[in-house]
């Protein structure tokens, strides 16, 4: 994954990356991870991991965007689309949560702790590099 990832980031030409299965398994790893730390970022929001930052919405809408990615998930082995527009399709929708979720955030609605901005901005950065790995599946 570490090979892809540095190719797909750098733009690097290497013609030994093998796309096949490797790849598929790649964008699903990023959308299992993605969907198991938004379920911890809601659990903790919801008060069942800690009670430090309990926010109701927070945890609803960390939720949405979990069931959305393991929904997701579950269909890159249904057949029904490619692995890559897939993962396109559900790494956006969990970006555009996460964004509005930022614009919350700024706002003074949503909770302002330190963990739950860096958070923010990982996951982001995590969403964007798993768009540009299937984007380029798609390529």
């Amino acid at each position: 994954m570490r090979t892809l990832l540095r190719a797909v980031l750098f733009r690097v030409k290497d013609r030994h990356i093998q796309i096949g299965i490797p790849t598929r398994r790649t964008i699903r790893t990023f959308i299992a991870f993605e969907a198991a730390t938004f379920a911890i970022a809601a659990l903790v929001h919801a008060g069942v991991l800690t009670t430090v930052d309990l926010h109701a919405q927070a945890a609803t809408g960390e939720s949405v965007i979990a069931i959305g990615l393991l929904i997701g998930l579950a269909l890159t082995w249904s057949g029904l689309a490619a692995v890559a527009t897939i993962g396109i399709v559900v790494q956006a929708f969990a970006l555009l949560g996460t964004l509005v979720g930022i614009f919350t955030i700024a706002v003074g609605v949503g909770p302002r702790t330190v963990p739950d901005v860096g958070y923010h901005l990982a996951i982001s950065a995590v969403l964007i590099a798993g768009l540009v790995v299937a984007g380029r599946r798609l390529a």
